[in-house]
């Protein structure tokens, strides 16, 4: 027997027009890429994606087409995703970090038919657009920069703002979004329309991001990166105003809008907010409106986490996803008694919509027991099951994603991820894990940047040498940073050689980047100024 209920298919174009008839009058904010605060409404932010939606159109693009963007956070970009989703189309957020090389590839192995790009990407697109089959860019801008293509207000000029959006399946593909191809070539994640919109109710859920109209959000994560965690949809979903940063994302300017506009909920990776705090220090800045802020995409040391609570009066909840994941794995929100001290570094127990497990191996099971490391599975309502165009499976048996991450789960369910299973450093048989090495001296007040990567040794198959950047002005020997990690690992963790470099290269999601990081390591020898014993 089925219910007698509506059938109400879960499309994101409904998401955009709920704001509009709801909160029609709450305010998209965008710092433009042309300088001024630019403020527009959801009654207007709809209106004009209905009339980007009838422009592609009538450029041929239907049900399925790919359309692409280049760009940073703006509200053409936010009008772009609705404009292209809801007449079926799918939008295909691309990193404007990526080398010419991958651009290029990932477009074409998408099949891109068009590209919204902000016009500081065209000097990228003048070298990937030749060995591409683009038929069309539109530049996100008042005007069109010297390259071809044309400027979006004209794109979109004398286009009506009525578009029938929807009445497709709610299985209908609604973005795609390539890994950043940490191992091989990226990978496209194509996300639906149901997806997204469960993702969307997902993230609204009080332990995860909590968000209501009450709430000014200042979206620092990228739009391209991993649909952005959602935000664009959840917003509007429940009528929050939303700020957009545009490309200026120093802590200066971060610090100016979330003052000017009132910001109470933030959400990026890292590196932003370690370059805020560290700012805030210097300067004595306060941010009294700003009450609680989601860090992911990298691990999160304990002292960015405490240095927000104790001094700025300001929750980070720690977080956990992946592209594959839509992205939202896990959040750190504590139980109500405030749990162990230590499980506010952890990053968080999964919502209802994700089921998480660890397994070793042979895909068995693992306890839950806060000490067993094993491999970090995820399945669920916003979790992919195949890479767009490829035929291998990606599934276990169960119907459980591989993450790649090594993680143990507490009995209170909260997940701690030890490593990437490719980060992981194999000495003597047993793994060191270069994720908690790099957290802990991360925490030092000289530190700006850490990476530990594993080199080969003739005894033990790899040894782990660690690579500081330290902050500006500052000095520090090798027996400082392991000093940091004295009866805090165990002793044959300790890295053979500490080198300082001037610059630890970041990828295009923020993260460190251990391919990099490798490569400039490569063919070098060890030299010891530790003494391993096991």
């Amino acid at each position: 027997m089925h219910g007698l209920m509506q059938d109400w298919p879960l499309t994101v174009d409904r998401i955009l027009d709920h704001a509009r008839d709801w909160h029609g009058g709450r305010q998209v904010v965008t710092r433009s890429l042309e300088g001024p605060i630019v403020r527009q409404t959801y009654d207007e932010t709809a209106s004009r994606a209905r009339r980007l939606s009838n422009a592609l159109l009538a450029h041929g693009i239907g049900p399925g087409d790919r359309v692409a963007t280049l760009g940073f956070n703006t509200a053409r970009h936010m009008e772009a995703w609705y404009g292209t989703m809801g007449i079926g189309a799918v939008c295909h957020t691309l990193n404007p970090r990526l080398h010419p090389d991958q651009l290029a590839y990932i477009i074409g192995h998408a099949g891109d038919r068009l590209i919204l790009a902000d016009p500081v990407a065209a000097p990228l697109l003048a070298a990937v657009l030749p060995r591409t089959q683009v038929e069309q860019v539109v530049w996100m801008a008042d005007a069109a920069p010297d390259a071809p293509g044309i400027a979006f207000e004209d794109f979109i000029a004398g286009q009506s703002d009525a578009c029938a959006w929807g009445g497709f399946d709610e299985r209908t593909a609604a973005g795609l979004c390539y890994t950043s191809g940490t191992t091989g070539e990226p990978k496209g994640v194509l996300y639906s329309h149901r997806s997204n919109v469960l993702h969307t109710l997902m993230v609204l859920q009080a332990d995860v991001m909590d968000l209501s109209a009450r709430d000014v959000v200042l979206a620092v994560v990228p739009m391209f990166h991993a649909n952005g965690w959602g935000l664009p949809f959840s917003c509007p979903a429940v009528g929050a105003k939303l700020v957009l940063p545009g490309v200026k994302m120093d802590p200066a300017s971060l610090c100016e809008l979330i003052n000017g506009e009132g910001v109470t909920f933030s959400a990026a990776v890292p590196t932003i907010w370690g370059a805020l705090l560290q700012h805030l220090d210097a300067t004595g800045t306060k941010l009294p409106t700003l009450k609680r802020v989601v860090i992911g995409g990298a691990l999160c040391p304990p002292a960015l986490i405490d240095g927000f609570r104790d001094r700025h009066g300001i929750e980070v909840r720690h977080g956990w996803g992946m592209t594959e994941t839509s992205p939202l794995g896990v959040v750190n929100t504590p139980d109500a008694d405030g749990g162990a001290p230590a499980q506010r570094y952890k990053q968080g127990r999964p919502p209802f919509g994700i089921e998480l497990r660890v397994t070793d191996e042979d895909d068995r099971p693992l306890p839950h027991d806060g000490r067993t490391p094993g491999k970090l599975k995820a399945r669920g309502a916003a979790v992919s099951e195949a890479y767009y165009g490829l035929e291998e499976p990606i599934l276990d048996a169960d119907g459980f994603f591989d993450t790649g991450d090594i993680a143990a789960i507490d009995p209170a369910g909260f997940v701690q991820i030890t490593d990437r299973a490719k980060d992981l450093i194999k000495s003597g048989g047993e793994w060191i894990s270069s994720v908690e090495i790099e957290g802990l001296v991360a925490a030092h007040p000289k530190v700006e940047l850490a990476a530990v990567i594993g080199l080969p040794h003739p005894r033990w198959d790899e040894r782990p040498l660690l690579a500081v950047k330290l902050r500006p002005g500052e000095a520090a020997s090798p027996e400082d940073m392991l000093a940091v990690l004295e009866g805090r690992i165990a002793r044959w963790w300790t890295p053979d050689e500490v080198v300082f470099v001037d610059d630890i290269p970041l990828g295009p999601t923020g993260k460190v980047d251990k391919k990099l990081v490798r490569a400039r390591f490569e063919g070098h020898k060890l030299s010891s100024i530790t003494e391993t014993t096991r």
